[in-house]
């Protein structure tokens, strides 16, 4: 039953993780620092490029989400778990994402031109994805 609520709580805790801060970025060390979220990003992407906004929807928005609906269903009875496989991709996909927003940090960083602080939502985001990637493992293991 411990899994069934840690996954339903992943339906509140994703769209949580979606508006809270994962960074905190400015040109220079001197001016107030703007706060990017996933769906702040998001609207910035969509004016410039896009394609590349549609990649991280889904990677960001869609994949982690359908994932978790559809455990959610397999461990209901309300869908089969034949289903699980293709969960797990899911997960995976979801993953991708952290990675490039790991790697835009480092490069930022590395540029040195502004100033770029880690804010609490890539740990809740970070969290949320891990969290659904072991759900998935213990569900595949019952």
């Amino acid at each position: 039953m411990w899994l069934k609520s840690l996954n339903l709580s992943l339906l509140v805790l994703f769209p949580i993780s979606w508006t809270a801060p994962l960074l905190k970025a400015g040109l220079l060390p001197f001016f107030a620092l703007s706060e990017i979220s996933v769906l702040t990003g998001l609207q910035a992407l969509w004016a410039k490029d896009i394609f590349l906004a549609v990649v991280v929807t889904l990677f960001a928005l869609v994949a982690p989400y359908l994932k978790t609906v559809g455990l959610a269903l397999v461990q209901f009875g309300l869908a089969s778990p034949k289903l699980l496989p293709t969960i797990s991709v899911m997960g995976k996909l979801a993953m991708a994402d952290i990675f490039l927003i790991a790697l835009y940090i480092v490069l930022a960083k590395g540029v040195g031109i502004g100033r770029l602080e880690t804010g609490w939502g890539l740990y809740l985001f970070t969290f949320c994805v891990l969290l659904s990637l072991f759900l998935s493992q213990m569900e595949k293991r019952q």
